[in-house]
């Protein structure tokens, strides 16, 4: 009989946002696979290093940190054949995945190699979308609001058409694009109802209005956070670094 692959869910890096499913299914799988950078340790091993055991086989997908597509399929092709080694002995397999595994989740590319083979059972996990608007302390949208996800590397073009046709907004994938995504912004003139976060949920978080964010280099893990429609949310946001 083989073994369940499972995509776990993590959450956005605090690891108390675990949810009580993910951390049961982590506790009692034998395998444990996670992406990890070819240039550091791996995010999401770290969110759950605290529940991890010595017994435990644990799987590094190294990923490169390249932009183009053909290279990571290439890695995750090769690492679905050795998930697949283990789940054919009878062994489940929990991947682990930053915030929400079919949410811009690396795991569905396994899945897309391993579902059709394998039962394989999805666990969600707190979105750092989510996270991030609770630490700003601002809802996201109510009512009939559209809620637009915007990955940062679009055109400015199609990142204003998409932001002039919602009435709030979650800019990912900042990184070396920040500075033009805030100019963009800027000529909107949206910069008053836009909050930057940063590695939301860890030790190091930084929430602040995106008119206060600077000129230094967004990391990956960072958003904007626009909210433009009918509702009078609070609109001043402080600058703070809280866990």
């Amino acid at each position: 009989m083989t073994g369940t692959l499972y995509g776990l869910g993590i959450g956005p890096g605090d690891p108390e946002l675990l949810t009580l499913k993910a951390h049961r299914i982590l506790r009692d799988t034998f395998v444990i696979a996670y992406p990890q950078p070819d240039d550091g340790p791996s995010l999401a091993r770290s969110i759950v290093a605290t529940y991890l055991t010595a017994e435990q086989l644990e799987i590094a997908i190294i990923v490169p940190m390249d932009v183009k597509r053909d290279p990571a399929q290439q890695v995750y092709a090769r690492a679905a054949a050795t998930i697949a080694h283990h789940l054919d002995a009878g062994s489940d397999v929990a991947v682990l995945c930053e915030g929400d595994p079919f949410f811009y989740g690396s795991f569905m590319y396994l899945f897309q190699h391993l579902a059709g083979r394998y039962r394989c059972e999805i666990v969600p996990g707190v979105s750092s979308i989510m996270a991030a608007s609770a630490a700003w302390g601002r809802p996201i949208a109510a009512r009939n609001d559209v809620f637009t996800v915007i990955p940062a590397p679009l055109p400015d073009a199609e990142i204003r058409a998409r932001i002039e046709t919602s009435d709030a907004v979650a800019i990912i994938k900042l990184g070396r694009h920040f500075a033009r995504i805030r100019d963009v912004l800027g000529a909107m003139g949206l910069l008053a109802q836009s909050g930057y976060c940063e590695r939301v949920s860890l030790g190091n978080q930084k929430i602040m209005p995106l008119s206060k964010a600077g000129d230094a280099p967004a990391p990956y893990f960072s958003m904007i956070l626009i909210y433009k429609g009918a509702e009078n949310w609070v609109s001043s946001l402080p600058s703070r670094n809280v866990p």
